[in-house]
């Protein structure tokens, strides 16, 4: 159960650049946060408060009390070295009663033990506050819990002695302080050592010192930065060694290192671990996975009743904490051991290293979703930050993803038939308003044989909105009231509905709301995003410095308008290291693979995929649009030249099935394997030398011209002006730049890329691709 904000009591640790003057001040919340928690972790759901409730129910609770009653009121003392600030919630009874103020959902009981010594923490430091501000000896001491769907309040008070809070008060400090004094030498040894970071090989690759330099400017001057730099240069490295160097001239407090795959999070590892090799390493360094990759009892619930690394979490995170700093390198296998020395959770630990680790290395998610750890954390403490963002092209459809969302018409037929009698009424007025908003689109349902049904709608259903939302209240309170029902239909159904509505509170000319009908009672209603950068935009603001990478982000202006980037974004285009005789490119005019010509096309296609495999036997990769054509061509290929082998991707292969497909690429080895434009295989494969000699690409790379995607165009031709180019062109050729960026790995290697299709012999698609390139028709 968590607990509304309601109060502005957070303050942050500000040190000075030595030791022996550091001045620390700390919030209330921030001390009671690191000393006060005791007992389990638990993470049962229950219905939480959003911040804007919390704050709304603290109004109430204020508007109800007496004349004399006064709110947010300061307070601030100097102990144990420590300035300690913060704000009560509610003063009473001519100073004589402290109230902290907390809003809930469900019943009170079900409230976490470790929350709860959260309160009790802050209310009594609060106390020891008041008292020696007012000269008070004695005090009353009130946690009130608002109910938000009762509008009852409970109240839990205590008697308590001013010299007894002001000791314990003390205690707090002291071990805040110790710690925050052990952060500002480590702070300081840090800085001195990135001052002194040579870069660990004797020479840079070429075009390695250029990206360097010009990331090391961007971070100078607090700029963002869009840099295309071609494989092989090693844009892990040219990115991180001059942030790193930037860090203590800027002030940064921390550096995101933020990945597409985890692939990406590796190669950052293994950058770091030869700039600050161990065993004496200076920075603080954390991987974050996700929680279902890091879940020690994927089996168990996460909570002390059932989890042994959740029971006693908070009363051994103190140790664990201290073993992890001490550790510094916190890795994926680095964090578990500590965490599993010291008997808590890995991902949980991971999640409170967040706060004190100089660098971190996780997926994009962590800081660019609506409820990103890594974002919170530097708005919260205010953070100097730096962002690193490798393989950049894939942020724009990843934060589509992000900010979007979906309901599903049968999920919510097949819960009204288990449904609680509590829910049953606005479950009903849901699936009501969703029977009126179908009749209002296309009539007849569809067969179960013919193609879906798509509707772009001209603005949001708002009664089924508003019974969505009251859905949402109700399931909260059911399962606030019934925290054993774990059934997961009903937490699915919470989830799906709960995202779909914050994301209706924010919906704009960004995004597209879509009715998609599958048949009698199979509809889809979703919030599509379509133009990210109005949720993009406060997190590029927020940071100190932003650096996008990647081989494949020109034209500047498609990043800078979907990403929200600053307009004052740098630009920086590496020249490749490759030359045009390491890669023999070659254009077949003579081909069409546009959607009506596929069929015909195959014979030209066998032709010249078997030519050229027998021309100069190997490895090749073979790039198709889609599924569906690829198994056209891939079984024509084997029908008609059974002798050359050959292997596919496949629908939704797992990591071990794409490691064992990558795998076979050996040198020495030979065969055509067929994979998907902008797929697993597409990007962030290296397959050097030998292992892979050439690559097949058909196709533009274009999205399928179907309904959504011109509705797409037309909201980026109203935006931007440039709707075909931003839907269309520019990412279906970043697709198969990516492609082809398999081929040439390294400053040895040498092959052969063919271009299978007529349309890459125009001028204007020729002026997209790399420069060093040099295309001949055939």
């Amino acid at each position: 159960m968590a607990e509304g904000s309601s109060s502005s009591d957070d303050a942050e640790t500000a040190t000075s650049d030595t030791a022996e003057s550091v001045s620390l001040s700390v919030g209330v919340r921030e001390l009671c946060e690191f000393t006060g928690r005791r007992g389990d972790l638990d993470h049962r759901f229950t219905p939480a408060p959003s911040s804007r409730e919390g704050i709304e129910g603290h109004a109430r609770v204020v508007a109800r009390r007496g004349e004399g009653y006064r709110s947010e009121v300061m307070v601030v003392a100097t102990l144990e070295g420590l300035k300690v600030q913060g704000r009560i919630d509610g003063v009473a009874e001519n100073g004589g009663r402290l109230e902290e103020i907390k809003t809930h959902r469900g019943r009170l009981e079900r409230m976490a033990d470790n929350q709860r010594a959260l309160h009790w923490a802050q209310v009594r430091a609060y106390g020891a506050l008041w008292c020696r501000q007012q000269g008070r000896e004695r005090i009353t001491l009130a946690l009130v819990y608002l109910d938000l769907v009762s509008g009852r309040e409970t109240c839990l008070s205590v008697e308590a002695e001013a010299a007894t809070l002001w000791q314990e008060l003390e205690s707090a400090c002291r071990a805040y302080r110790a710690w925050a004094l052990a952060e500002a030498s480590h702070r300081r040894r840090r800085d001195e050592a990135l001052d002194r970071l040579t870069f660990p090989y004797p020479a840079f690759r070429p075009g390695q010192r250029e990206m360097a330099e010009t990331t090391y400017k961007a971070v100078a001057t607090g700029r963002d930065l869009l840099i295309e730099a071609p494989t092989g240069i090693g844009k892990t490295l040219g990115s991180l060694f001059p942030l790193l160097k930037a860090m203590p001239r800027q002030a940064l407090d921390r550096t995101a290192f933020l990945t597409m795959k985890t692939t990406g999070r590796q190669l950052a590892l293994a950058a770091l671990a030869q700039l600050d090799p161990g065993p004496q390493r200076k920075l603080r360094t954390l991987e974050l996975i996700a929680r279902d990759k890091a879940c020690e009892h994927p089996q168990l619930a996460c909570h002390g009743d059932s989890c042994p690394l959740a029971e006693g979490f908070y009363d051994r995170l103190p140790e664990a904490r201290q073993a992890a700093v001490e550790q510094g390198w916190l890795d994926r296998d680095g964090l578990r051991q500590v965490a599993l020395e010291h008997r808590v959770c890995p991902y949980y630990l991971g999640q409170e290293m967040a706060r004190w680790c100089d660098l971190v290395v996780g997926d994009v998610n962590h800081y660019f979703d609506s409820s990103a750890l890594l974002h919170g954390l530097a708005q919260a403490r205010q953070w100097r930050l730096g962002v690193l963002v490798d393989e950049a092209h894939n942020l724009i459809e990843r934060a589509r993803g992000m900010y979007s969302a979906s309901l599903d018409q049968r999920r919510l037929a097949r819960l009204q038939k288990e449904a609680p009698g509590a829910l049953r009424q606005p479950l009903a007025r849901v699936i009501k308003q969703w029977q009126a908003l179908v009749r209002q689109h296309g009539g007849e349902d569809p067969g179960s044989r013919e193609a879906p049904r798509w509707f772009a709608l001209d603005a949001l259903p708002a009664e089924l909105i508003g019974s969505l939302q009251g859905f949402c209240g109700a399931i909260g309170d059911h399962l606030g009231e019934h925290p054993e029902d774990t059934h997961p239909a009903l937490t699915d159904c919470l989830f799906e509905a709960l995202a779909f509505v914050r994301l209706a509170e924010r919906f704009g000319d960004h995004s597209l709301c879509e009715l998609t009908r599958h048949g009698r009672g199979r509809a889809r209603l979703a919030i599509v995003n379509q133009v990210p950068a109005d949720f993009l935009r406060p997190r590029f603001a927020a940071a100190h410095a932003s650096v996008l990478f990647s081989a494949t982000l020109a034209p500047p202006r498609y990043q800078i308008d979907l990403l929200g980037l600053a307009e004052d974004t740098v630009w920086s285009e590496v020249a490749s290291p490759f030359v045009a005789e390491q890669l023999e490119v070659r254009v077949c005019a003579q081909l069409s693979t546009r959607y009506r010509d596929r069929k015909r096309s195959l014979p030209g296609i066998l032709d010249v995929m078997s030519a050229q495999y027998r021309r100069r036997p190997g490895h090749y990769l073979a790039f198709f649009s889609s599924f569906a054509y690829l198994e056209q061509v891939r079984e024509a290929l084997a029908e008609a030249h059974p002798d050359i082998p050959q292997r596919a991707q496949r629908r939704a292969m797992s990591e071990a099935e794409r490691e064992a497909f990558l795998e076979d690429f050996v040198p020495g080895g030979e065969g055509i394997a067929f994979a998907v434009l902008g797929g697993a295989f597409a990007e962030g494969v290296d397959l050097p030398g030998e292992r892979l000699i050439g690559a097949f690409v058909a196709t533009l790379g274009l999205p399928p011209s179907d309904a959504r995607q011109e509705a797409l165009k037309t909201r980026l031709e109203q935006r931007f002006g440039r709707g075909d180019d931003y839907a269309y062109r520019i990412p279906g050729l970043i697709k198969v730049v990516q492609a082809a960026g398999r081929v040439i790995r390294g400053p040895q290697d040498t092959g052969t890329l063919v271009l299978l299709d007529d349309r890459f012999a125009r001028p204007e698609v020729q002026a997209r691709l790399p420069r060093w390139w040099e295309t001949a028709r055939r």
